[in-house]
């Protein structure tokens, strides 16, 4: 009898200590080299970052989905100075005369997303032509349109930080001011009442998922993807707007609130599913709004502003599990859900699947990485 309650002593003690294991930070080499992986792999398949993507039609390669990928590249060469890094993006904006798909009289915020990279590369060699087009884009915006453009919560991704950076860059807070009304409408007025819901702490896409909309289970819609979009521009935002702002204390409490509902709904594997609150529609493994939801914790903790004992362990599994799931051996990234605005689109996601379009995760993806490399 004593033997048996021995073992299962040891038992236990070997569980907990197993789960600890699993919790340990990865080392900043295995993350550095997981993300030189994958992004080595799309550089070697984009050797020409002013080609055309070629889908269903034809598009410049200015459009968010590739602007996203150097968001990712951005923060990658942020922790890793490799010169080709640098000339990769510089090469990009440069095909396209650092001008946006649309002009400066776009109203999309997905054609204002590459104004991100083009404001980071300003920053980095100050000439004028990088931020000449999306600067007289964004004052277009705040001196003749409305606060109804981000009518789709991947909008305040896209569009968001371009707005945070211009501020800090001419120190403007004009553009700090547009930024909120744009995000207030959103939150507040779309679809009705809004597209934030105050009381599960996470964003319907679009009116078309307010309420009464169910999914099959009969839960509020939240896609991950889009969740993930609204997370990871309060980062952006809040990583670099005066804490004297306004408004700063609002987007920091939605992204406190964000985070404990997405901490909520990880699943068991680590990852989280399409559908947050219906994790059996179109359930299994999806990597794009994982590495966003990474990304945010990983951020969250290191600034002191997550609770570094609820959501380390959590990002950590995520990450882990991302790597040992998702990447492949020559750098590929599986289960990335196509382009769409609810779990059932760009299905079935796989291991295997490729998605229409391979920059946008790969960005989100190395969103993650660079703040999991800067956690100790």
């Amino acid at each position: 009898m004593n033997q048996f309650k021995h073992l299962i002593v040891f038992l236990t003690f070997l569980m907990s200590a197993i789960a600890i294991a699993a919790q340990t930070l990865p080392k900043k080499k295995q993350v550095l080299e997981v993300m030189r992986l994958t992004n080595q792999y799309f550089m070697n398949k984009w050797p020409d970052p002013g080609k055309s993507v070629i889908t269903n039609k034809e598009r410049p390669s200015n459009l968010w989905t590739r602007a996203v990928y150097y968001e990712g590249l951005m923060a990658l060469y942020a922790i890793d100075r490799q010169k080709k890094y640098y000339d990769y993006a510089v090469d990009w904006g440069q095909k396209h005369q650092w001008g946006l798909w649309g002009g400066t009289a776009t109203k999309n915020a997905d054609n204002q997303c590459c104004g991100q990279t083009y404001i980071d590369l300003y920053l980095v060699d100050k000439k004028a032509e990088r931020i000449r087009d999306i600067k007289a884009c964004i004052d277009r915006v705040i001196e003749n349109d409305g606060n109804e453009a981000w009518s789709w919560i991947d909008a305040i991704q896209m569009g968001m930080p371009v707005f945070a950076k211009l501020g800090v860059v001419y120190k403007d807070p004009k553009y700090f001011d547009k930024m909120y009304a744009l995000y207030a409408f959103t939150k507040d007025n779309h679809g009705g009442k809004g597209l934030y819901n105050r009381e599960e702490h996470l964003w319907w896409r679009d009116k078309d998922f307010v309420p009464p909309y169910k999914e099959p289970n009969g839960a509020n819609c939240y896609w991950s993807r889009g969740n993930g979009w609204v997370f990871a521009a309060l980062v952006r935002v809040l990583d670099i707007l005066p804490k004297s702002n306004p408004h700063y204390k609002e987007y920091l409490q939605d992204f406190t609130d964000m985070a404990a509902a997405l901490l909520k709904v990880q699943q068991p594997d680590g990852l989280w599913t399409a559908s947050l609150h219906d994790p059996g529609h179109y359930g299994g493994k999806e990597i794009s709004g994982s590495s966003l939801f990474t990304y945010g914790f990983a951020w969250g903790v290191r600034k002191g502003i997550l609770n570094r004992r609820q959501y380390q362990p959590a990002l950590i599994r995520a990450w882990n599990a991302m790597v040992k799931d998702a990447v492949h051996s020559n750098g590929f990234l599986g289960y990335v859900q196509g382009t769409g605005k609810e779990p059932k689109d760009g299905q079935p996601v796989a291991y295997n699947s490729k998605p229409d379009f391979e920059d946008y995760g790969l960005g989100c993806f190395l969103l993650a990485g660079s703040e999991v490399y800067r956690l100790r």
